[in-house]
């Protein structure tokens, strides 16, 4: 391996654009190739560009590729890249369903010299980072349960969508956003064994899921609930953890847009008479970067250079979280109104 790093990039939407801007500002990182359905106008100056995602795949020159496509061509760009010896990280997420990581993780096995990571860029938030270490600190007691709200906002715009149909996308608004708040819960407990939920579509009459209810819990006794929205009216992210000497509370999470407010953590420990702790006890630590993106991708590449297993996105996790995903549809089965 020389000491670039050569990338093509499939898919140069919002995300591919994302995946090249943090890669180009990592030393020693070149995205060569990019490729999207019909062309644009602001292909990087040294990249090669295609409409044909095979001859991204196919290029010997390349190391690995950055898939940022539309979920139902993700399972096919992912099997082929890694049976052409290429590194591959992957957008969640992690295939519609189950049956597509399990072709996914086979081609990983048949090639176990090319890594595979997929995205979910929210476990590499500095907040996140924050209360992962401070849960396992034992500081602030054992975990006891968690609330987790993550909701947005579509227009009617959404209908011409690839989102909006379940065909491509596999599923609605918990497979496309829910999912990263899943994942989070899976970072701070590590698993859980059953879940009950109710899984509607009460505005939008699509053929995917609105509103998700979720509880999930574990045999320790640890319990989380969700709330998934696309009916929220105003972006909301809030993530709530207690322990049984106290609590970790993040609200809002720092993006581009800035759409989901200030990221602001709140941290408290219990007191021994009531009220156990008041709004003047917290220590609140505001987070005014967004330097996940960057953290992500140089993860991958630090596999790559090093030979070390992914350690975060790996295909455990997205086995972990897809099935969660899978048994939450099933508790649910989507109930459907016409609204009036």
């Amino acid at each position: 391996m020389s000491d670039i790093l050569r990338f093509g990039i499939i898919g140069y939407g919002k995300m591919g654009r994302i995946r090249h801007d943090a890669l180009a500002r990592i030393e020693g990182c070149e995205v060569a190739v990019v490729c999207e359905r019909a062309p644009v106008e602001d292909i990087p100056e040294e990249a090669l560009f295609t409409t044909d995602p095979m001859k991204v795949i196919a290029d010997p020159m390349l190391d690995a590729i950055v898939v940022c496509t539309s979920n139902d061509v993700m399972r096919d760009f992912v099997v082929a890249g890694l049976d052409a010896g290429k590194h591959v990280f992957c957008e969640k997420p992690p295939g519609r369903d189950m049956t597509e990581l399990g072709e996914m993780v086979a081609a990983e096995a048949a090639h176990p010299g090319a890594k595979l990571m997929f995205g979910f860029n929210h476990r590499h938030h500095e907040s996140m980072i924050k209360a992962k270490e401070l849960i396992e600190s034992g500081e602030y007691g054992e975990l006891l349960w968690m609330r987790g709200r993550y909701g947005k906002s579509v227009d009617e715009d959404f209908f011409s969508t690839w989102r909006a149909k379940r065909e491509i996308a596999g599923g609605g608004i918990l497979l496309d956003q829910g999912i990263h708040m899943l994942d989070l819960f899976l970072m701070m407990a590590g698993d859980f064994d059953t879940v009950q939920a109710h899984v509607s579509n009460l505005y939008w009459n699509l053929d995917i899921e609105d509103n998700v209810f979720a509880i999930y819990s574990n045999a320790k006794g640890q319990c989380a609930s969700l709330h998934s929205t696309m009916t929220q009216w105003r972006h909301i992210f809030s993530l709530e953890v207690f322990l049984s000497r106290g609590y970790i509370a993040i609200n809002g999470l720092k993006t581009s847009s800035n759409s989901y407010g200030d990221e602001v953590m709140s941290v408290a420990k219990n007191r021994s008479a009531p009220p156990a702790a008041s709004w003047t006890d917290e220590e609140k630590l505001v987070y005014h970067v967004d330097t996940s993106w960057d953290r992500e991708i140089g993860m991958f590449v630090d596999c790559i250079r090093t030979g070390a297993p992914v350690p975060v996105g790996n295909s455990e996790d997205a086995r972990k979280v897809l099935r969660l995903v899978e048994a939450t549809y099933e508790a649910g089965r989507m109930t459907k109104t016409v609204n009036a």
